[in-house]
């Protein structure tokens, strides 16, 4: 049997993101997962346009077919697990319109998150659970954070260090949240199947 599928969805599109470089460290920390199978998906490579269909694809079909794209490849996942940047005290604009572009394809799926930034990106992924509560998944309560110190060490404005020097923070919040990301996936996989 084939084992549940993840997208991890790097969430900004900024020339000058961080997002890939905490992004490649989780592909490397999952890459072997032996429940789970994980695939990178970023946003950059759909060339969304803003959200401007007649109502969400829950109600009517999605007339531009880079949105309809989007959800084709939404759809062939069983879980997200996503790569928050802190913008501003919330998510990036490309992570919401991304969001606002489906519906029907987040719905009863878990949703995890790795999450970064002065505050580890803490007040970024609480606006991204409200607004998966409303698409209908499931926000697991245990994510990755990397904040403070560990951010400015890491990230390329600051010391520019591998995460593999932060690593030791970062494994059990990364163990919890894989575990129950795991359990989330099992049950919400089999009530939809059945």
């Amino acid at each position: 049997m084939p084992k549940p599928r993840i997208a991890v969805i790097i969430g900004s599109t900024r020339k000058a993101r961080f997002a890939d470089k905490p992004a490649q460290w989780l592909m490397g920390k999952i890459k072997d997962h032996a429940e789970l199978d994980f695939e990178l998906v970023d946003l950059r490579d759909f060339d969304l346009p803003f959200f401007d269909e007649a109502a969400s694809n829950l109600w009517v079909p999605s007339s531009d077919p880079r949105a309809v794209a989007w959800q084709d490849k939404l759809a062939q996942f069983d879980g997200y697990l996503f790569i928050v940047a802190e913008y501003n005290r919330s998510i990036t604009g490309a992570l919401k319109n991304a969001l606002d572009q489906a519906y029907k394809e987040w719905n009863r799926k878990p949703m995890a998150a790795l999450a970064y930034g002065s505050l580890g990106g803490a007040r970024a992924l609480e606006h991204l659970r409200n607004s998966a509560v409303e698409l209908q998944m499931v926000p697991l309560r245990n994510a990755v954070h990397i904040g403070g110190g560990d951010f400015f060490k890491v990230w390329t404005g600051g010391q520019d260090a591998p995460i593999s020097e932060i690593e030791d923070h970062l494994q059990g919040s990364l163990d919890a949240m894989l575990e129950e990301l795991v359990w989330w996936t099992r049950a919400t996989k089999a009530a939809r199947e059945g």
